[in-house]
């Protein structure tokens, strides 16, 4: 076989129309063999050649005789001295770092281990068997493809709806998709998943892992997988597990195809990445890859004991950020999944691991820096998981320009809040604001903050308002496994019960929760299946359940039908409606000359809140305005940006409270637009000083509309004076009515046509209410205090009496709810 020197660039192996060119960095080999195979099932390579070249550490040769579909895997000379950090292992065929497609995986046996198993010397001693039989194998691609006119939609952060989601999860169990293509690529960019994205509103999907990973050894020898797949094997390669096709090349073609229909249906791909560790674990692990072509370049090592690694992110090992050609393969890979596979952006698992330099985290660390000049990685998003399990890894809202973060600080507390947890009122208003604490300092927009209640690691929705306590018994390590620090309530049963109160406030929990999360500041990101009500039983670490534990159920009872409707118009609400999406922060002040301000938080009696009601331990509801006018702000032609304005009335108590609607002016009026109670938000307007009930554990939006003239307004105050003291209560829930209807209306700014003058005074002789609906009574609700009472209830004591409660058991106590930091989940 023919073999030219060929270059040190690019790494890896590079089809180029004639032949390939094979190129590999190892700093502290002394030979480097080329290894090909013919067949997946090979026991043996069919030929080894020894690359011919060596420039600046990169071992390279040209093969002119050798095309897409080449099966092969490296052999890297060296010495084994693990003591100085060095575990070369000629008797072991590696894959390449570059691979851009893998068509074997591990076959696990002893074989695939530098050391000799079971040996009294451990991991200091040296196996010399082979392992072609059983080493993953990389495969010769073609980049070309047919693209089209696709490209990066470049959604504003402003106006990004995120949708955490698992490849194989979210179609293994969809009717709609072919039985052939469920759990694949293909099957996420099927017409009826593409349909239900698009119906439900997001404007992105965020993968978790996609790059191809090893099953662990432990896991696989229990039965089990690793599921989520932050156990990486090859930084540019697709995971073939969830290929419908079978042939590496139909692999990687079958991704970009995914890409290409979701963008084409308007959704940007994101692709959780892990770069802060790779699947070769602890000096105890399998040599694959990196650990034999030259560990101590590629990993962090412990200084004084290099047999060891630094650990910054309990899975064994850390990739050494301070080398500059890791550096290279994590920028490399980054640019080949922009500009090869077309994708929208990352986000990066364990991110504080990558910023550490000689130890500590440092914001401004050759990775970011690397990033911020890159002209084309600087133009994608860029999401950081702003964690990791060292020492001062906890770096919420520390994290540079250009960079969003998973806000965990926001999680925590709207647990907290909704949970009914006193003196959280003050962080509360912060977090749903955009978190100003945490980036407006450092010159970041609200949309730094990627807001979530749930993601996969943890609780999903269902389970977080269903489950005191994790059980995750299932994944063989007797419940000791994931994170104890859940901020959850079962709202008085464990699990799943048929006690229809308790259902009742799960489902309105569910609502609240999902409700704040999409009219706060900042970008939401909602994890796959808490849409569809879909539960884990309890397990809040299901990495390893590759099963109906982790899969979506799509099959919906009545129930969960209500609440995935509620959601679609929980959405519509925050997409039409740009004062949930602002550009900027909250600065308390007066909007143009008005006595309006940009934001207004008032108490349950409509004043607004004093020192005092910030810090009281016992508070739990609260209101808040938001003016739709906003002037300090433009779209994308510099006009100014005029909205609607909302009051939100938010209550956490285990009994209703009466809200006090705000003054406003007289051509205008509330109209109820959403309540998180088991209701259709009635359909009237009401009037300032009006009372608005919300139900314990309950949320509730309404929308200022105004009337088109100041006589139609009169004259609605005229034909209704009751409208001043009467007491709203949502309508009891009757799906399809015409409320219903009409609260789903919510595009634009609308307003209500003036009424003629003989047809008011028609009204007024029939003494008949056309502005506000009668009061209805909710269905097993305490009845509603009479009209009469109600203003003095609402100014004397906005609290209803303390025996109109649910039915439920308190949330439990969390004995961390003032710690500063929180720990990080392990994966």
């Amino acid at each position: 076989m023919r073999v030219w020197p060929g270059k040190p660039f690019p790494l890896g192996a590079h089809y180029d129309g004639s032949g390939v060119n094979f190129a590999l960095y190892s700093a502290n080999a002394t030979h480097v063999e080329l290894c090909l195979f013919d067949s997946i099932e090979d026991i043996k390579e069919a030929k080894r050649i020894r690359l011919p070249e060596r420039t600046d550490f990169v071992w390279h040769g040209y093969f002119p005789d050798l095309s897409p579909g080449q099966l092969y895997g490296f052999r890297v000379h060296g010495p084994y001295e693990p003591h100085h950090g060095h575990r070369f292992n000629p008797h072991k065929v590696l894959l390449d770092p570059y691979a851009k497609s893998i068509a074997r995986n591990v076959r696990w046996t002893d074989a695939m281990f530098g050391y000799r198993v079971g040996h009294p010397q451990g991991d200091l001693s040296f196996d010399d068997r082979d392992n072609a039989a059983a080493a993953p194998l990389a495969t010769v691609v073609d980049n070309r493809f047919r693209w089209g006119k696709d490209t990066q939609l470049r959604t504003p952060w402003h106006k990004t709806l995120i949708y955490e989601t698992h490849v194989k999860g979210f179609t293994m169990m969809h009717p709609g998709v072919p039985k052939a293509l469920r759990g694949t690529y293909a099957g996420l960019a099927s017409s009826a998943s593409i349909q239900h994205l698009q119906d439900l509103g997001v404007t992105a999907v965020e993968l978790m892992p996609v790059h191809a990973k090893i099953q662990d050894r432990h896991l696989v020898d229990k039965g089990l997988s690793n599921y989520w797949g932050y156990n990486t094997l090859g930084f540019l390669a697709p995971d073939p597990s969830y290929s419908s096709k079978k042939d590496p090349q139909g692999c990687v073609n079958e991704f970009k195809q995914m890409v290409k229909k979701l963008h084409q249906a308007g959704i940007e791909v994101i692709l959780d990445v892990v770069y802060n560790h790779t699947a070769e674990g602890n000096h105890f692990g399998p040599t694959v890859s990196l650990r034999g072509i030259d560990n101590s370049s590629y990993y962090r090592l412990v200084n004084g004991q290099r047999r060891f690694y630094m650990d910054y992110t309990g899975c064994g090992n850390t990739l050494n950020m301070l080398t500059p050609h890791v550096l290279q393969l994590i920028m490399d890979s980054l640019r080949y999944w922009v500009t090869e596979m077309h994708v929208d952006g990352f986000r990066f698992d364990l991110c504080s691991a990558l910023g550490r330099e000689a130890h500590a985290f440092d914001r401004l660390g050759a990775f970011f820096d690397i990033i911020h000049q890159d002209p084309v990685l600087s133009q994608v998003k860029l999401i950081s998981e702003p964690w990791d399990l060292g020492e001062g890894g906890y770096q919420v809202g520390n994290f540079p320009l250009l960079w969003a973060e998973w806000n965990g600080k926001y999680r925590d507390c709207i647990r907290q809040f909704w949970r009914g947890d006193g003196g959280t009122m003050s962080e509360f208003a912060t977090r749903i604001t955009g978190s100003s604490d945490l980036y407006e300092h450092n010159g970041k927009r609200p949309y730094a903050s990627v807001n979530f209640v749930t993601s996969h690691d943890g609780f999903c929705l269902q389970d977080l308002v269903s489950y005191n306590d994790k059980h995750n018994h299932a994944n063989g390590e007797d419940n000791r496994d994931g994170d104890n620090h859940n901020l959850s309530w079962n709202c008085g049963a464990e699990g799943p019960t048929d006690n229809l109160q308790i259902r009742k406030i799960r489902e309105r929990q569910k609502r609240n929760l999902m409700l704040t999360l999409l009219l706060s500041q900042g970008v939401p990101m909602i994890r796959c299946g808490d849409e569809l009500s879909h539960t884990q039983g309890g397990n809040n670490n299901a990495y390893c359940q590759d099963n109906e534990i982790s899969w979506l159920d799509w099959k919906l009872t009545t129930e969960d039908e209500k609440y995935l409707k509620f959601v679609k118009r929980a959405i519509r609400l925050w997409k039409n409606n740009p004062v949930f999406q602002r550009q900027k922060f909250f600065q308390g002040r007066q909007v143009g000359g008005t006595n309006a301000l940009d934001i207004t938080w008032l108490t349950p009696n409509g004043k607004p809140m004093s020192d005092s009601d910030w810090n009281e331990q016992h508070a739990r509801c609260l209101a808040v305005r938001l003016e739709g006018a906003m002037l300090d702000e433009v779209d994308e032609k510099g006009r100014q940006i005029v909205g609607n304005t909302f009051l939100l009335l938010l209550n956490a108590h285990h009994h209703p409270v009466d809200f006090t609607l705000p003054p406003h002016r007289d051509n205008e009026f509330w109209k109820p637009t959403l309540d998180s109670c088991e209701s259709t938000p009635a359909s009237g307007l009401m009037c300032q000083g009006q009372v608005y009930r919300v139900s314990a554990h309950g949320m509730a939006v309404l929308r200022l509309k105004s009337v088109a003239s100041r006589v139609a307004a009169r004259l609605l105050r005229w034909i209704q004076p009751e409208m001043s003291s009467s007491v709203l209560v949502p309508e009891a829930d009757e799906p399809d009515t015409a409320a219903e209807t009409a609260a789903d209306a919510i595009d634009g700014k609308e307003t209500v046509p003036a009424k003629p003058v003989e047809e008011a005074a028609e009204r007024k002789t029939q003494e008949t209410d056309t502005a506000v609906e009668e009061p209805v009574e909710e269905e097993s609700a305490d009845p509603v205090a009479p009209a009469e009472e109600a203003e003095a209830t609402a100014t004397e004591n906005p609290e209803v009496a303390d025996d109109e409660t649910d039915d439920a058991i308190e949330p439990p106590a969390d004995d961390d709810d003032g710690a500063e930091e929180e720990e990080p989940p392990k994966k």
